[in-house]
């Protein structure tokens, strides 16, 4: 078997576990406000905070100004992507004007070319670690994370295998210069709310 082939049939696996993972949680009782996602093979439930709910809505408005209504822009949207068991929910993915649904109706890894993630207190380490690392292995080009409580944008860049190049820290009050990605535009962060 060869490299490629070993990786294609781990996908495949994952995909099937996710996917029963995903079932099983569509039928539980999930509190209203509250997100669902896997990283690594745990299950995450974090509650969504009025704070976290404004910072993607200000994220998600600069989208659609830039690129129009008709933008594939989504937030808590299932995408799977590289690694062991992750079905990432990005608070905000922006996807190419190309993408299209896989057989089995889902957005593809491969064209997504921005996620933002507002960080809550229980997933900071989720964000900054291994969604981190599997956005750079999908070669995601632009990866921001947003924290409330630090008052701060940290904005990844040229991923380079499992981590950015480049790292960028921006303090809110400050634009989020991302006029040299595929974005193509500049994030106010002075109105971003902080915890």
């Amino acid at each position: 078997m060869t490299v490629l082939e070993d990786r294609i049939e781990m996908a495949d696996a994952n995909t099937k576990r996710l996917d029963e993972w995903f079932e099983r949680l569509e039928r539980m009782p999930v509190p209203e406000g509250f997100r669902v996602e896997i990283v690594g093979g745990n299950v995450h439930m974090t509650p969504q905070r009025d704070t976290h709910w404004e910072i993607i809505r200000r994220i998600v408005r600069a989208i659609e100004d830039r690129f129009g209504m008709d933008v594939k822009v989504f937030s808590d949207v299932r995408i799977d992507f590289p690694g062991r068991e992750n079905g990432f929910c990005p608070d905000v993915a922006k996807l190419s004007d190309s993408a299209q649904k896989d057989s089995e109706g889902r957005w593809r890894h491969e064209d997504v070319e921005f996620v933002a993630e507002v960080v809550s207190e229980g997933t900071a380490a989720n964000d900054y670690g291994p969604k981190k690392a599997a956005y750079a292995i999908a070669e995601v080009p632009v990866y921001v994370i947003v924290d409330p409580y630090q008052g701060r944008c940290r904005v990844y860049t040229q991923p380079k295998g499992d981590d950015y190049a480049i790292d960028t820290k921006v303090e809110f009050g400050s634009d989020v210069d991302l006029t040299y990605t595929p974005v193509g535009l500049t994030l106010r962060t002075d109105e971003f709310p902080r915890d």
